[in-house]
């Protein structure tokens, strides 16, 4: 059975307005298109089940985009959501009526201010303002702002601990969040920890409860200014400084009391990275031990040039390099192990993580200069 008379007609003077996207109203059966800021509208008159229906409306619609009945094709669902969308399709993906399209031109490499657009008109959800927002040009253009909008409105509706960091980091990355949604994005990380790991990831050298630099940081500072180019150096001075002092206090906070996994990940994660200009260890080591053990023969033998020069620079902080170039090396890899062995949150992880990240904690002490 074909779609009704009354609906094909009603179809096909929707498509010859030049539409630029098309939206279905599945509760109501209205089909909306959208051309500049007009928007035109065809109501459905089913003659079947309104699921079956719908299918045959998508059908119609890809015939007359892709030439072909067939709706999106099945198979692209797995390779879309990955950004692989070829860009010379992704406007006639809006045209489709198709969720999934509407998720593979939002996650589009190619993905471009005025797509960004259509895209929000069909489908204002904050998963599809994630991604989106991942698009340099979509964060310079006029898109930029209103996605960023309603990630700061929605923010406290999102339960999960990924998709809090993923936002945060992206409202911060974006340069379009006020200072006043800034700290009251900080603030409700004092209730939950992962609105901070946020922070920590996207801005560690801009948080917003400053510490000050380390009690000993002008006596070093002439020193390790006096090694050029020398990473290391610049990296112990960077944890030395108020900013990184202020990293440290937060992710030791954070790692005092994760609530779930994704918080632990992430947090590894951010700190890693932070350090990453030391990362002399060997890579995706799983073994917390191992790494210290590796951290402490390093310093021992004071291998590399790099290594050496700061080694004999600042004798009284070995402990500190030690330290800086283990966390480095603690990423995820180190709670790997214990993960694929349980799915516990709260207490129960905390206790189970313990292994791993008292030594953790041991580190961020000794570069706050807590640890004798």
């Amino acid at each position: 059975m074909d779609l009704s008379h009354e609906d094909t007609l009603r179809l096909n003077v929707l498509m010859a307005n030049d539409i630029e996207a098309i939206r279905i109203d599945e509760n109501r059966l209205i089909v909306y298109g959208l051309n500049g800021d007009k928007e035109s509208r065809a109501p459905l008159s089913p003659n079947c089940r309104n699921d079956q229906y719908l299918k045959k409306v998508r059908a119609f619609l890809s015939g007359h985009v892709l030439g072909s009945p067939g709706g999106y094709p099945i198979f692209m669902r797995r390779w879309t959501r990955m950004g692989q969308a070829r860009d010379s399709h992704l406007a006639d993906l809006l045209k489709l009526g198709e969720p999934e399209a509407v998720i593979a031109v939002a996650s589009a490499a190619g993905l471009t201010n005025d797509l960004a657009r259509r895209a929000w008109w069909i489908d204002p959800v904050s998963d599809n303002a994630r991604r989106m927002l991942q698009s340099g040009d979509v964060v310079k253009g006029s898109m930029g702002s209103v996605l960023v909008q309603h990630l700061v409105e929605h923010l406290p509706f999102e339960t999960e601990a990924h998709a809090i960091i993923e936002t945060v980091k992206l409202i911060l990355l974006s340069g379009l969040a006020s200072e006043q949604q800034k700290q009251q994005i900080w603030n409700k990380g004092q209730h939950r920890r992962a609105y901070h790991i946020g922070f920590l990831a996207a801005a560690p050298d801009a948080l917003l409860e400053v510490k000050p630099a380390r009690h000993d940081f002008g006596e070093q500072q002439t020193t390790l200014q006096a090694l050029p180019d020398n990473a290391i150096a610049a990296l112990l001075l960077r944890l030395l400084d108020g900013p990184g002092q202020t990293f440290l206090a937060a992710a030791e906070s954070v790692l005092r009391r994760p609530t779930d996994q994704d918080e632990v990940i992430a947090l590894l994660g951010a700190s890693s990275h932070y350090c990453r200009s030391a990362h002399l260890t060997e890579d995706k080591e799983q073994d917390i031990r191992k790494i210290l053990q590796q951290c402490a023969a390093m310093v021992a033998e004071a291998r590399g040039e790099a290594l050496a020069a700061v080694c004999q620079a600042v004798p009284g902080l070995h402990a500190e390099i030690r330290a800086l170039i283990a966390l480095a090396g603690c990423d995820e890899a180190v709670v790997t192990p214990i993960f694929t062995r349980t799915d516990a949150v709260g207490s129960v992880m905390r206790k189970k993580l313990q292994p791993v990240t008292d030594p953790v904690l041991e580190q961020f002490a000794i570069l706050r200069g807590l640890k004798p």
